[in-house]
């Protein structure tokens, strides 16, 4: 029985290890690009409305990223399609008679620490779309633009487990 137990505290010992380790080389690379909406509040309704705004992002980063071949390419791509960025979010709380002001802006910006499916991401400043709903108190969403990791979730629009497209992305990315 003690031999059970001592195998059982070895095994979990060694698979806390290798998860472990695995969670700390699933980092994001330096010159990732991201993006992160941010809501006026935690109501149910900025929520929402924070969602939406995510939704048409999403699509309209995929459409305008998909060749891009670097963070140099990508980066310039966003830069020189700040304007339609900035009307698609326009469109969005119009169509939602949501009245409050908005800011976008790219640029380094903060991010705070943020756990994604078993990985963690530590906090600082980013290089970033950043979308400002209202007075921007609200729970945010992001994601990496460059390399596309949020963007292949919604190109395949599919249940796509995260580490399996992080591990694929970086091994591509770094090699």
């Amino acid at each position: 029985m003690k031999k059970c137990i001592l195998l059982m505290l070895i095994i979990a010992l060694f698979y806390m290890f290798i998860s472990d380790n695995m969670t700390k080389k699933l980092t994001i690379p330096d010159d990732a690009l991201r993006i992160r909406i941010i809501p006026n509040s935690n109501s149910n309704y900025d929520q929402f409305i924070k969602g939406k705004v995510r939704d048409k992002l999403e699509i309209t980063m995929y459409d305008l990223l998909k060749g891009a071949k670097s963070s140099e390419e990508a980066r310039k791509i966003i830069v020189d399609n700040l304007e339609l960025v900035d009307k698609d979010v326009e469109k969005v709380l119009s169509d939602e008679n949501y009245d409050l002001d908005y800011a976008v802006k790219y640029g380094y910006n903060y991010f705070p620490d943020k756990e994604y499916k078993g990985i963690k991401y530590g906090e600082g400043y980013y290089e970033s779309l950043l979308v400002t709903l209202g007075k921007g108190e609200g729970d945010n969403w992001w994601c990496v633009l460059f390399p596309p990791l949020c963007l292949i979730e919604a190109e395949e629009n599919t249940d796509v487990e995260y580490k399996s497209i992080v591990k694929e992305i970086l091994k591509k990315y770094l090699s």
